[in-house]
């Protein structure tokens, strides 16, 4: 048996996991994931290269996060015998005012993570519920927690208030970021490959099913459009992104919704499968000759735009611009509706390089345009193998 690193990415109805060497730069072997738990639950199994290695009907066996991964694991052991798991690393969404870096869990840090739930209702019990059945499965594994809030634990204070009563602020309510893994991975390519961006300012637009832009200058988190959830900022697939809380009191009092019905609509109805009526995937609205998926991506598009001009202001300015994610890495249009009107900025769009999906799609202008897949499975390895030592 040779040691290997397991990294787990729980969600409210899907499992992601991955396979790596136990090294300090770790090497993928395979990865996988259970989508539909609690459903008509499917496991898919590729290797490094992207090959399907199995897929398998879970049926009953996938009510659970527990039986997703014990499904997972057997197809695990089917193809890799010889790897013995010696670290978990484990996405948490939410680390809350204590945790900037990942940590070993124990039943103490564990049980400190649960309170957090309320702070990210529809992400941390799921996350927790993968680190149980982890611990479960692999009682002597080092099991270690990576944060997506821990990358923008630093933000100046202006950047990580409300206009709330102080001890509100002091209690916890206030900005935290999310997505911490995608933009270390980011950092740590622009510090590797463009050592000039990394040393400047970059706003990096992670844009998927849930998107946020952050604001980094010299690779650090200054800035983020993310608050206390994952609602605030940009909107995304089913979530509303920036609103006026008014609306919120006015849905309540006025409309008669009660608290439950409007976080249902905030978190799942709304963003592009709200204003468009369509679906939340960007690829269907692109296809749609809809006038009102074009005006959800205009939407979309307009408010990244807005952002970004926003953390040119907290940063200072803009050096470079850097998508990523699903719509990200492979929406040309998206990436063509934002940076066409923003030439007052200094962007200068490359389009044959753009509709291509070039990694570099800008056309020499003051601000550089990078494309970067981004892979916060990795980051998760680096740190459970970091933690072995």
């Amino acid at each position: 048996m040779t040691d290997h690193v397991l990294t787990l990415n729980a969600g409210s109805s899907s499992l992601k996991i991955g396979l790596f060497t136990a090294a300090a730069e770790p090497e993928v072997r395979a990865t996988g994931a259970v989508e539909r738990i609690g459903g008509a639950a499917a496991l898919t199994l590729e290797d490094a290269a992207g090959a399907t290695l199995g897929t398998r009907d879970l049926g009953e066996g996938g009510a659970d996060h527990a039986g997703a991964l014990d499904a997972a694991l057997a197809m695990l052991r089917e193809h890799f015998p010889e790897a013995g798991i010696a670290a978990v690393g484990h996405r948490v969404v939410h680390g809350g005012q204590d945790h900037d870096a990942p940590v070993r869990l124990d039943d103490a840090v564990l049980a400190r993570l649960a309170e957090l739930e309320p702070f990210a209702p529809l992400h941390q019990p799921h996350n927790l519920a993968g680190v149980r059945a982890a611990r479960a499965a692999f009682p002597e594994a080092v099991q270690v927690a990576c944060f997506d809030t821990a990358f923008h634990r630093h933000h100046p204070f202006v950047n990580d208030v409300f206009g709330l009563p102080r001890e509100l602020y002091e209690r916890g309510v206030r900005r935290y970021g999310f997505h911490g893994l995608s933009y270390d991975y980011i950092a740590g390519e622009l510090a590797r490959a463009h050592p000039a961006l990394h040393a400047g300012r970059v706003a990096v637009a992670h844009l998927g099913n849930g998107a946020s832009i952050c604001g980094m200058v010299q690779g650090r988190s200054v800035a983020s459009t993310m608050g206390f959830t994952a609602l605030d900022g940009l909107p995304m697939g089913t979530r509303v992104g920036q609103l006026d809380p008014g609306v919120v009191l006015h849905l309540i009092e006025q409309e008669g919704m009660s608290a439950a019905e409007v976080t249902g609509m905030l978190y799942k109805r709304s963003g592009l499968l709200g204003l468009s009526g369509i679906s939340n995937d960007m690829r269907t609205l692109e296809a749609s000759d809809d006038p009102r998926a074009d005006e959800a991506i205009a939407y979309f598009t307009f408010r990244i735009r807005r952002e970004i001009g926003a953390m040119a202001a907290a940063m200072e300015g803009l050096d470079g611009i850097v998508f990523t994610g699903g719509i990200g890495e492979n929406s040309a249009r998206v990436r063509r509706e934002v940076c066409a009107p923003m030439s007052w900025l200094g962007v200068a769009l490359d389009a044959a390089a753009n509709e291509a999906g070039a990694a570099r799609i800008d056309a020499g202008g003051d601000v550089g345009v990078l494309v970067i897949p981004t892979d916060e499975e990795r980051v998760i390895a680096r740190a459970a193998a970091a933690a072995l030592g």
